[in-house]
């Protein structure tokens, strides 16, 4: 049954536009409505609405769902439309009328709501742990090859002296950034919707704040009419936190296709990371690279497609809400395995210090050699502008002695990796207590 059939067969093709695919993407929703209807159980019963004999029936029932997703044998079918019918069906068939009560005082509309927060807290958080995993390792690699000259550049022409450890520690820190963008999300996602029902409340004194805590989330989402028209906020603020990930990370796959080039030769990948061309014999692609920075472009897709969903549509729940679910989804799906494969990547990237190190010619010294001017007591434009004319008289010092040389803060002798090392740690932390918090909560529940 819909579970909001009213007597009458709705049109085929109409039955079949509206669900859409949602009852394929619900697959992956079937243990977070399980764990919303758990606790909704146990809120009614803590209410009066059922009986300690029917919320510990309800109960087993739900685990036995729960059983069977994980063996994968809980189908959802496109008759049932989404997740929280083909549960709610299941109940009302093993339990006969006792399955009909868990949808008291409930909608569709909160219940996908507690679904999709679920799914995105557990979510976000192995985000944080993978992308925890690539900055360490970023940061090893930054230490390792902190005094390995490489130019650096600006307008994709040389520029100053840089290092591989300045490279690698930048794109580390730009990571760091994204896990505040991440917490953002994660803050916005952790508020219980559960109770707001179709998004003006119900006549039934239920307790809110007792089914936030038994889901783990830190507070409940007070106006139930906002509950709804926040529909699309926490989708955008997760998408946009994972786009500036896939940003960053796409930024480093082009700068390691760029410099793998035989014109540069800075980094090589071993061949078993490489794939070939079906008529070039000689190829090695760095198509793990090539694709990481495609697929940066489709989560930034999904996000503008999430904000043009949800924008100047009216108060309250509307259908368009539907469409958001895909696009948060795939996200996820796209950004987990590419920031792990970046991690896999990068453990067996070689460097060539020959080619760095013979990259280096005099202009490339020629701020520096401004600058030197200056320690004698040249006015900096003065000595800008007789550089500029002398370049060849620019001396070239050992690349080495250069970079090692430059002791300010973030400068390539002094890259500052111990305070992105601790800022990490204090990361890694936090995200292992969330979610083992998280987890504790779940299994309570479960158990």
């Amino acid at each position: 049954m819909k579970l909001w059939e009213k007597g009458f067969r709705i049109d085929g093709e109409i039955e079949k536009f509206t669900v859409g695919n949602d009852f394929l993407l619900d697959k992956a929703l079937v243990k977070y409505e399980v764990l919303g209807s758990l606790a909704h159980a146990a809120m009614l019963h803590k209410i009066g609405v059922l009986s300690k004999q029917e919320s510990v029936k309800i109960k087993k029932a739900l685990t036995e769902i729960s059983c069977l997703d994980k063996s994968g044998k809980f189908p959802i079918a496109q008759q049932d439309e989404d997740v929280h019918t083909a549960v709610e069906n299941f109940l009302t068939k093993k339990l006969g009328s006792l399955g009909k009560k868990i949808h008291t005082a409930r909608s569709r509309n909160d219940q996908v709501l507690v679904d999709m927060r679920l799914y995105s807290k557990e979510n976000l958080l192995e985000i944080k742990e993978a992308l925890a995993a690539l900055a360490a390792t970023l940061i090893a690699f930054a230490e390792k090859n902190k005094e390995v000259p490489i130019p650096g550049y600006t307008h994709m022409r040389k520029a100053m002296p840089s290092s591989v450890g300045m490279l690698f520690g930048a794109y580390a820190e730009s990571l760091l950034d994204d896990f505040k963008l991440l917490d953002c999300a994660y803050e916005l996602s952790d508020q219980s919707p559960l109770g707001s029902a179709a998004g003006y409340g119900v006549n039934i004194g239920i307790d809110r704040e007792f089914t936030a805590s038994l889901l783990g989330f830190s507070k409940v989402q007070n106006n139930a009419l906002y509950v709804q028209n926040s529909r699309g906020k926490a989708e955008s603020a997760i998408v946009f936190a994972l786009s500036r990930i896939m940003g960053d990370i796409g930024k480093m796959a082009n700068d390691l296709c760029l410099f793998s080039m035989d014109e540069f030769g800075f980094f090589s990948l071993p061949d078993s990371f490489t794939t070939g061309s079906s008529i070039m014999p000689q190829k090695k692609n760095p198509d793990v690279f090539e694709l990481v920075r495609a697929k940066a472009s489709v989560v930034e897709a999904n996000l503008f497609k999430i904000s043009s969903i949800v924008s100047k549509l009216p108060s309250g729940y509307n259908r368009d809400f539907q469409l958001t679910k895909e696009p948060l989804m795939e996200s996820f799906t796209i950004a987990l395995p590419s920031i792990m494969i970046m991690d896999t990547a990068l453990g067996g990237l070689k460097i060539n210090k020959e080619k760095c190190t013979n990259a280096f010619d005099k202009p490339l010294f020629a701020a520096d050699s401004a600058l030197e001017l200056v320690k004698k007591g040249i006015p900096f434009r003065e000595a800008y502008q007789k550089t500029a004319e002398s370049l060849d008289a620019v001396e070239c010092p050992d690349p080495i002695a250069n970079i090692k040389s430059k002791k300010h803060l973030g400068a390539t002798g002094n890259l500052g990796l111990e305070k992105a090392k601790s800022e990490l740690s204090g990361i890694v932390q936090s995200t292992s207590k969330e979610k083992s918090a998280l987890s504790s909560k779940f299994a309570k529940l479960l158990g």
